[in-house]
């Protein structure tokens, strides 16, 4: 069972897409990180960013 904890707004600041190395926005309700140049989200599992390209969700335009 994952339990959503919360994400460590100074972890945000320093993580960025690793496709594009742009930023990433934090989607709370979805327990996501969202890169918004590359479409996908990544997942945030028990509070770790799931940071692997394989593992991310594409994102519909």
């Amino acid at each position: 069972m994952s339990t959503q904890l919360p994400l460590d707004p100074k972890l945000l600041e320093i993580l960025v897409c690793p496709v594009t190395r742009g930023p990433l926005r934090y989607d709370r309700e979805k327990a996501e990180l969202i890169s918004d140049e590359a479409s996908l989200a990544y997942p945030i599992r028990d509070g770790i960013p799931i940071m692997l390209p394989g593992e991310a969700r594409k994102l519909e335009p």
